[in-house]
């Protein structure tokens, strides 16, 4: 059979979402495969789209392939089953023709064609007609209707009889388009000269080739009765509505018969051969002709009904006639809207998915809306309600399409409940409400996004390997795998060729760092790295945020001595046999590679003779405390520690060695004093030694230019000084120089000359045995004398090269270290020192003459003034003490930074300008005098 295809493709138009009706048409009894139509090559589609159903069909006559739309017949169709004897069969169904992110909705229908497969069919093969003889001429016969399953053309198109003389057949149309015959009476009967007839009724369709069905009538030729029933009208046509209730009557006939007695009286009977729905939902009375209703009508179901109402009289040979009413049933609004809503994508009833990325107008879901009623009964309106997201569009008939309004974000709003309300234009209108909800599903387009962007931690140097650090924490709105986030380190060298994943590893789920091993503070302080967090969605998004480690010192190393250098933890130090008390033998120095507190050194003595030797605790500074005897031995060890200031504080111990010798002391000589508390010095902080100094070098000032006021003041007032006020004021005329007696010789109070008294051994005594006597330090070296002038109160020195700060203390700062260098003095020790002008002495020149009474075991040690001799070029610092040089031993010393120890060191480089300094005092007269200008040295070369 040769297929002809025809398509008529309606397309509405939208920016996202169209929908385009196409009809094709197939015949019955096609076989499976048939071609019916391409939907790709009819409808212009992108070659790659792809089609789908969006509802299944039952019975699968039709089947499609998807990559191109090709449709076929599924199934052997029977037309007649699938469509029973409608005018029209349609196979409706909608696909979907999918292309990348676009949609297009296409409403399919197939008209299945009649093919003339079944003949005309009479209800009985064989049917029994009585006719009076004396019927009238065009009488008529009704006869039975042929029944053919086909439809149109080829269902019963025409009757025709055998031929006889006495019959003809007449054809007609009911308004239903079936067709029905009567047999007339053409010539009047002779029941004496033939009683009956056998006439064969054929009934032929239009098919090609025609199919034909017949049946046989005998007619029987009764003896006549001769008026049969006539009713006032042959056909007759009324109205029912759908809502008449059972028992209403539909209509009441009537039929005269002018016969007499039995032969005039008339019944009534429905005539319904084959039985059908007339016989059961309608009944007549036989006496009065009115016609009930026995079971309620559909419209719905059928619209009308033709009733064939006979009237017969009870006469022996009963006269019958027959009148045709048609009942057509009238529509009321009885039926409210159906809604039926097919999503494109859906795994549940009345849920509808669309991707968050979906464009707008794009396709959702179809709605198809129907009402059984008719006119304005069937008239429905359509709507959505419930987000300004989606809208409809109208698709073709009753059928509309959800479409997305406005862009979509599932993080924002992830489920819509929509309302699609149907209202028919009846009355009263019916009105159907369908729920409906939306789900939007997620698209990866959200990055993760940590909480903060720089995680800052410390952890605690010395940690043990794989122990927790901290957790980042990201998060990603998406919903699963799109937001389920994972973390990694970004890999990057950090100390050397060691990369960082050799330092921290991270949970790539939970986001927890931990340590890969321990850290060490003095190799490593911070420890910066990037942490990656992606999602796993496609494409990836991620998000980065920086974590800084930073590691804190533990006190973990020991400190270890850097000077003097030790071997197998012992030193060798040369000591002079002749070192006086305070001698500065050494300093220690000492290293710690912690940081704050725990880089505090302290020094002390562990084992050793403590009477003899003593150790600063801040400076490491080891000095004498008397003066050596043979009792000493020539090795004299001391077990020496050094500690941190840490929790809890580590130290280091070493031993050294003194080693006598008979050399003589360096040629420069420092001394050190100490309090009262031992070799202990409080350790102050930086910013308290400067604030500190600070405030004395403020106070010093202040009290400086009050003396030189007061000085000038008196100064004017007196013309001149009795020689022993001079004496006793000094160089500078200050009184305050004062005598340190021999019991207090752990103390240093000034940068004065001490006296020191000696005991019956030759050795300096620590303690002294009169509470009078002082200590004195004379330098090995001589001076040599410079050209200089002075008066009887001051000695002023002056360069060659006419620079006039040379009362200055200051040093040139070439050569001396930083200990030594006031320059570089940044404890603030060198800012507090009261430093004058004194007269330096050489060795040699200090003779027993020169002293009265050279007794060193009296109560006073009186050094002369004279003049000194130093070659040109000599280098020496010059330093005035200003406290007050009574005879009272009771004097209380003004205390230098209040410290328990001082040190004032000779300068070893730099060259001051020769000069010579004379001094024309008188020799002192007696102690007093003698003692005051003993106070005037406070440092020997």
């Amino acid at each position: 059979m040769s297929l002809f295809l025809e398509s008529l493709a309606v397309a509405l138009l939208v920016s996202a979402a169209r929908c385009t009706t196409t009809k094709y048409f197939t015949y019955e009894e096609d076989a499976a495969g048939t071609e019916i139509g391409n939907l790709s090559r009819d409808l212009h589609v992108d070659p790659a789209a792809t089609f789908r159903f969006m509802q299944d069909l039952d019975p699968p006559v039709v089947h499609m392939r998807p990559t191109d739309g090709l449709l076929t017949v599924g199934e052997v169709v029977d037309r007649e089953a699938l469509c029973r004897r409608s005018a029209a069969c349609l196979v409706a169904f909608d696909v979907v023709a999918v292309s990348g992110d676009k949609f297009q909705l296409v409403h399919v229908e197939i008209e299945v064609r009649d093919v003339n497969d079944h003949s005309p069919r009479f209800a009985e093969n064989e049917t029994a007609l009585e006719v009076l003889e004396n019927v009238p001429v065009d009488t008529r016969f009704p006869l039975d209707v042929a029944v053919d399953q086909d439809v149109g053309v080829n269902y019963v198109q025409k009757y025709h009889i055998s031929h006889n003389s006495h019959f003809a057949i007449d054809v007609h149309t009911r308004e239903d388009g079936a067709k029905y015959a009567e047999l007339v009476l053409v010539k009047s009967l002779d029941r004496e000269t033939e009683d009956s007839y056998s006439i064969e009724v054929t009934a032929t369709d239009g098919g090609s080739p025609p199919r034909s069905g017949t049946t046989t009538v005998l007619v029987k030729v009764l003896d006549f009765n001769d008026n049969s029933p006539i009713f006032e009208h042959n056909s007759l046509k009324v109205e029912l509505y759908e809502d008449a209730p059972v028992g209403s009557r539909v209509l009441k006939v009537h039929a005269f018969d002018p016969d007499a007695g039995a032969n005039g009286e008339v019944v009534y009977g429905l005539v319904d051969a084959p039985p059908s729905d007339v016989s059961r939902l309608f009944k007549i009375d036989p006496q009065s002709g009115a016609v009930t209703l026995k079971e309620p009508v559909d419209y719905e179901k059928k619209r009308s009904y033709e009733l064939n109402i006979r009237a017969s009289d009870l006469g022996g040979s009963p006269m019958r006639s027959t009148c045709r009413v048609a009942v057509e049933i009238l529509d009321v609004n009885d039926n409210p809207p159906q809604i039926a809503i097919k999503p494109m994508t859906s795994s549940s009833d009345g849920v509808a998915f669309i991707t968050e990325a979906a464009a707008e107008e794009s396709f959702v879901a179809l709605v198809s809306t129907s009402d059984r009623d008719s006119g304005a009964n069937g008239y429905v309106h359509t709507s959505l309600l419930g987000h300004r997201h989606f809208r409809l569009r109208q698709a073709y008939g009753d059928a509309y399409m959800i479409v997305t309004a406005a862009g979509l974000d599932r993080e924002k709003i992830a489920e819509y409940n929509l309302t699609v309300e149907a209202e028919d234009l009846g009355t009263p209108p019916f009105k159907t409400v369908r729920h409906y909800t939306i789900r939007v599903t997620d698209e990866n387009d959200n990055a993760p996004l940590f909480s903060k962007s720089l995680y800052e931690v410390s952890v605690v140097e010395n940690n043990v390997p794989g122990s927790y650090v901290t957790t980042v924490v990201a998060r990603d709105p998406d919903a699963g795998k799109n937001g389920k986030v994972a973390y990694r380190v970004l890999e990057k060298p950090l100390q050397g060729d060691a990369l960082l994943s050799t330092f921290v590893s991270i949970d790539p789920a939970s986001g927890s760092l931990y340590s890969l091993r321990s850290f060490d503070y003095e190799a490593l302080r911070t420890i910066e790295l990037t942490v990656l967090a992606c999602d796993n969605g496609v494409p990836q998004q991620s998000g980065t945020t920086a974590v800084r480690i930073n590691i804190v010192n533990q006190n973990d190393n020991y400190p270890h001595f850097t000077h003097p250098a030790m071997h197998n933890g012992t030193a060798d130090v040369p000591l002079p046999a002749d070192a006086p008390a305070g001698f500065l033998v050494l300093r220690l120095r000492a290293e710690d590679e912690d940081e704050g507190p725990a880089a505090n050194l302290g020094f002390e003595i562990l084992e050793g003779d403590r009477e003899l030797f003593s150790v600063a605790r801040a400076s490491g500074e080891v000095a004498l405390r008397r003066r050596l005897s043979s009792r000493c031995g020539e090795v004299l060890e001391v077990q020496i520690a050094v500690s941190d200031n840490g929790r809890p504080a580590l130290s280091s111990a070493a031993t050294l060695r003194f080693v006598v010798t008979d050399t003589g002391g360096p040629g420069e000589q420092i001394f050190v004093s100490w309090g009262s508390g031992g070799e202990e010095e409080p350790s102050l902080g930086a910013s308290t030694v400067a604030i500190a100094l600070l405030g004395a070098g403020c106070v010093l000032l202040l009290a400086a230019i009050a003396g030189v006021a007061v000085y000038c003041r008196l100064r004017l007032r007196r013309g001149g000084y009795a020689s022993k006020s001079r004496a006793a004021r000094g160089l500078l005329g200050d009184p305050s120089i004062a005598i340190r007696k021999a019991s207090e010789a752990d103390s240093y109070a000034g940068a004065g000359l001490f006296l020191c008294h000696k005991n019956d051994s030759g050795l300096y005594d620590r303690d002294g045995s009169t509470e009078g006597d002082s200590k004195a330090f004379l330098s090995s070296k001589s001076f040599d004398g410079t050209a200089t002038w002075h008066d009887d109160r001051r000695c002023i020195q002056q360069s060659a090269t006419g620079n006039t700060d040379q009362l200055s203390v200051k040093d040139s700062g070439k050569g001396d270290s930083d200990f030594n260098d006031s320059d570089s003095d940044t404890s603030g020790y060198g800012g507090k020192r009261t430093l004058s002008t004194f007269q330096p002495w050489a060795k040699s020149s200090l003779t027993s003459a020169d002293m009265p009474g050279a007794d060193w075991h009296g109560r006073y040690g009186v050094i002369p003034t004279r003049r000194v001799h130093a070659a040109p070029g000599t280098s020496y610092t010059i330093g005035f003490s200003q406290e007050a040089a009574y005879g009272n031993s009771h004097a209380s010393p003004r205390p230098w930074r209040g410290s328990r120890y001082g040190v004032h060191v000779a300068s070893r480089t730099g060259t001051l300008p020769p000069y010579t300094c004379h001094q024309k005092r008188e020799a002192p007269r007696d102690r007093d005098q003698d003692a005051a200008a003993a106070s005037e040295i406070a440092t020997t070369f």
